[in-house]
């Protein structure tokens, strides 16, 4: 949907805007509603030239008449039944100002008027295009009203009765009908043109009221192809029902042809004619005198009438100001033809026989304007004069003038009367210097930084080197072939085997200071065994996360470990790795960490191989002390990877000799891996692992 208040700014005249607003102001001290109506808003809509407006208002228009006189509007006419005014304001701006209303018809032709709402007034109109009203007033302006959707209707370009009975309660809409098909080129809906039709047919013309007729006969003139309009109303034969003597053979059509080419072209140098009388007059140029008189008295409006005669006088009053000694100056000329009545202007043109007027007329038309493009926008551009300035337009005329009176003929000329039309230049811009520091600070201090990262970045990496121990074992290659032993296909050993391998991988703490590592064969691993006090508790680490404690797979009872009675292991398929881990010959660590088991049961190690011997323990550390630095040498050769089926076989496997304990420990062992991973997340502490007493005691084990 179109903006209205911009078509109302940008769409209509300056003449019309000013017409509207002294309306507004009419309206608004007499508590009156206004609203802009009929054929404007329709051609606002459609993109056609405004030429008449129509101006509704709740109440009596008739109490505004002489607030318009006040204001510089002449009445024109004025209709007492249906309470309405015909106005002209400067510019030869016409306005119908009419009371809200509706009408009944007890006879076809002969309406009864009653006072209504805008609305009512909408639902009583002729065409649908024509049922639409824009508010004039202050909280609602530009608001559009369209009871009958007559916007889809003007989209289509189609004419809609608003009434089925319209034709026939208003024959005056017939002659409307086929005015309105001439100008706009639209077409009748189908339902429409049946009825249009069927009225022609049963001659409902014969109605037609006298109001109605000297309304259509004044509308010819106001169009804007009169002669046009004439043809297609006699064709249809509406011109018998109007006025029989005027035919398109009155007309002068040669004349009407120039005088639309002069009103071009004083259109385009600013001058704005209305062509309504003067067209009036050469339509019925070939009418007799008697019926030209008689047609004259049929006019709507008494004051179209009287400008119409008064066409000849108002054209020799220009020319008596034209040709004045003191208007003689092109400048003073160019003044008189852009500020004079247009119509007067328009009516001279076409009719004096002065060579004078007509010298004055080409050098309007033809000459003058060539000054136009002397205009030196380019220097006004780069002395700022631009189109943002309130005064732009005015200082093009003034250099404009001072052109066509053969001054500014020189640069130097130009740019001097200019001078006192340039804005100042603008300040210059203001830069705010920052004091710098000496030279090589700000370097200093940025390496100084990086080097801090750098330290801090290498401080990470050594602790997640020292921290991380562990890894995957396809990653972590000590030459070792560690076997994973699983005794029983027991789903929650499984989930607890599970369980540690992924702690496998979490870091180990950094070694404490001042401990020699112990030597040891390849292929042979020492641990370390501890006390824990409770199950998942934390080894301290510096900067390790939350470690956790690694729970035995198996747990063979403590008489099994004194006797040296051999432990079921899982048998290992060793397969070559596909690609061998390139490890440096370092010592790799393996942590030995205790948990204590709720069952009370006998701490057992997780040795990395079955053929490998237990190396000698040393004090067992608390749950609180550091962990072990003793490591073991890795071969530089990288080990198979090792994989574990479910087959459980009875293996031998080396007895480790502890001495007597208070409490029963439990061993894990963890190798070092040569290879450096990030901290794994902490687990939740893992369940605990049935006895392996119970499991080869040969009762059967008891799932959880």
């Amino acid at each position: 949907m179109p903006d209205y208040i911009y078509l109302l700014e940008h769409r209509l005249s300056v003449d019309q805007r000013n017409a509207l607003n002294q309306l507004r102001d009419a309206a608004r001290e007499s508590s009156m509603l206004l609203f802009l109506t009929g054929d404007a808003v329709r051609d606002l809509t459609s993109g056609q030239a405004v030429r008449d407006l129509e101006v509704a208002v709740h109440g009596n228009a008739l109490k505004l008449k002489k607030i318009v006189e006040k204001m510089g509007g002449k009445v024109w006419g004025e209709d007492e039944a249906s309470r309405s005014l015909y106005l002209c304001f400067p510019g030869t701006v016409r306005v119908d100002l009419i009371s809200a209303h509706r009408r009944e018809y007890p006879k076809p032709g002969k309406p009864v008027f009653h006072p209504a709402s805008i609305q009512e007034d909408l639902r009583r109109r002729d065409f649908t295009v024509n049922a639409m009203a824009i508010s004039l007033n202050e909280g609602s302006f530009g608001l559009l009203m369209d009871p009958l959707n007559g916007a889809a209707d003007i989209e289509a370009r189609t004419l809609r009765l608003v009434s089925n009975y319209g034709f026939l309660e208003e024959p005056t809409l017939l002659i409307r009908a086929t005015r309105y098909l001439a100008r706009l080129g639209w077409d009748l809906d189908p339902k429409t043109l049946t009825r249009y039709e069927n009225a022609k047919a049963e001659s409902v013309i014969e109605s037609l009221s006298m109001h109605a007729r000297s309304q259509e006969l004044e509308q010819i003139g106001h169009e804007e192809d009169g002669l046009k309009i004439v043809r297609a109303l006699e064709a249809e034969g509406w011109m018998n029902a109007l006025f029989p003597a005027w035919t398109a053979a009155k007309a002068d059509e040669d004349k009407l042809k120039t005088l639309h080419e002069l009103s071009v072209s004083l259109q385009m140098q600013g001058v704005h004619p209305d062509l309504s009388a003067a067209q009036m007059q050469l339509l019925t140029a070939k009418l007799a005198a008697k019926d030209l008189s008689a047609l004259k008295k049929l006019m709507l409006r008494p004051g179209f009438v009287e400008e119409w005669n008064s066409l000849d006088s108002l054209a020799s009053g220009f020319a008596k100001v034209l040709l004045a000694k003191e208007n003689a100056t092109p400048s003073t000329s160019y003044k008189i033809f852009t500020s004079y009545d247009p119509e007067s202007v328009l009516w001279l043109g076409f009719t004096s026989k002065d060579q004078a007027v007509k010298d004055r007329f080409e050098l309007f038309v033809k000459t003058w304007p060539e000054s136009r493009q002397r205009i030196p926008h380019t220097l006004m551009q780069e002395m700022r004069i631009t189109p943002e300035l309130a005064t732009y337009n005015e200082i093009v005329r003034k250099v404009f003038l001072e052109l066509i009176d053969g001054r500014l003929t020189t640069p130097e000329e130009i740019k001097a009367f200019l001078e006192p039309f340039s804005p100042p230049a603008p300040p210059p811009q203001v830069t705010i210097k920052r004091t710098r520091a000496k030279r090589g600070a700000e370097p200093k201090i940025k390496e100084k930084s990086f080097d801090d990262d750098e330290d801090s970045e290498d401080g990470d990496d050594e602790d997640e080197d020292v921290n991380d121990v562990g890894g995957d074992d396809e990653e972590a290659d000590l030459g070792l072939s560690i076997p994973k032993i699983d005794l029983e296909p027991d789903p929650a050993d499984e989930s607890e085997s599970d369980e540690e391998d992924s702690e496998d991988d979490e870091p180990e703490p950094p070694k404490r200071p001042g401990k020699q590592p112990i030597a040891a064969k390849p292929g042979k691993a020492e641990a370390e065994v501890g006390e824990a006090k409770s199950v998942g508790q934390k080894t301290p680490s510096a900067k390790s996360a939350k470690a956790e404690k690694v729970m035995a797979e198996s747990k063979p009872a403590p008489a099994a470990i004194a006797k040296g009675k051999p432990e079921p292991i899982a048998k290992a398929e060793v397969k070559p790795a596909p690609k061998p881990a390139s490890l440096k010959a370092a010592p790799a660590a393996v942590k030995a960490t205790t948990v204590a088991n709720k069952s009370g049961s006998a701490a057992t190690a997780k040795a990395p191989s079955a053929a490998h011997k237990p190396a000698p323990m040393g004090k067992s550390h608390s749950a609180k002390s550091t962990p072990s630095n003793h490591t073991v040498k890795g071969p530089a050769k990288p080990a198979p990877k090792v994989q574990v089926k479910g087959v459980v076989k009875a293996h031998p496997k080396p007895v480790v000799k502890t001495k007597a304990a208070p409490a029963p420990k439990k061993l894990a062992l963890r190798a070092k891996g040569a290879k450096s991973h990030p901290p794994a997340k902490p687990h939740a502490p893992a369940k605990p692992v049935k006895s392996a007493a119970k499991k080869t005691s040969g009762k059967p084990s008891k799932k959880r």
